[in-house]
């Protein structure tokens, strides 16, 4: 399985160092010491560096390998990705961008994956009319999702190799959701859910432990049963219908790029 765009050790840098300052700005509500009571601000010049970032990782990898035959697969998928998003618009949790993603990720490597989920998400929120602050965090986690389905066994093939990506792809679904939750909760002050026993709002000044307790609260009684859910029920069934054939395009695709650049 050839990768169109080569991770070398620079890159790789590049994009870890990315990624934990991605981390750090989801987490940023977890780490501060404030006093109980006190006003919280998220740190909005780091917010504004997060896109600079991300293009610092985009420009690197174009550096490393991203010839005309892989920006044209790459200006291909996230033009589908974009109309795709716009045609299901994550109503009710029915999501039709991250199969795509998986697969792009899982045939072209963890670089190209990281880079198909930036462009796919940016392209899309300019389709739907959804750019906003929002968008870096939705960029970077879909990013990971394109990146990690690049880093799965290679080896791995035929119909277990369906299983394996519908089994990621549920995961996934999840844990975007979870994060893309997270990147908002702490502004959400005050919120009450139908049903929910206690508190489900960022305390400042309480323990992690407590903070991810109401958290994971939250979480659960607002996203993962419906939208969450939805998203993972949508990437599953598109994996088992669409994966074997749109694999094995992506895959001639891959050859020609690889072949082309010796």
């Amino acid at each position: 399985m050839n990768r169109a765009i080569p991770l070398g050790l620079r890159s790789a840098a590049v994009l870890a160092a990315a990624s934990l300052a991605g981390l750090l700005m989801l987490l940023w509500p977890l780490l501060l010491s404030v006093e109980p009571g006190a006003r919280v601000d998220p740190p909005f010049l780091f917010l504004a560096l997060l896109p600079l970032v991300l293009a610092v990782v985009l420009a690197e990898f174009s550096e490393g390998g991203m010839d005309a035959r892989v920006l044209a697969v790459l200006g291909v998928l996230t033009a589908v990705n974009a109309v795709l998003r716009g045609l299901s618009a994550g109503a009710g949790g029915v999501e039709l961008v991250f199969f795509l993603l998986i697969l792009g990720g899982r045939v072209f490597g963890p670089g190209f994956g990281f880079t198909l989920g930036c462009t796919s998400l940016f392209a899309s929120a300019l389709v739907t009319a959804g750019v906003g602050p929002w968008l870096p965090f939705q960029m970077l986690v879909a990013a990971w999702v394109g990146m990690c389905a690049g880093l799965l066994p290679r080896r791995v093939d035929g119909r277990a190799e369906i299983v394996m990506l519908i089994c990621y792809g549920v995961v996934a679904a999840y844990v975007y959701g979870l994060f893309l939750n997270l990147s908002g909760w702490p502004f959400l002050l005050g919120v009450e859910v139908p049903g929910a026993t206690g508190g489900l709002s960022y305390l400042a000044g309480a323990p992690i432990w407590e903070n991810l307790q109401r958290f994971a609260a939250y979480t659960l009684l607002t996203s993962t049963s419906t939208f969450d859910s939805g998203r993972a029920i949508t990437t599953a069934v598109a994996l088992a219908v669409l994966g074997p054939s749109v694999l094995a395009t992506l895959r001639r695709a891959s050859r020609r790029a690889v072949t082309s650049r010796r």
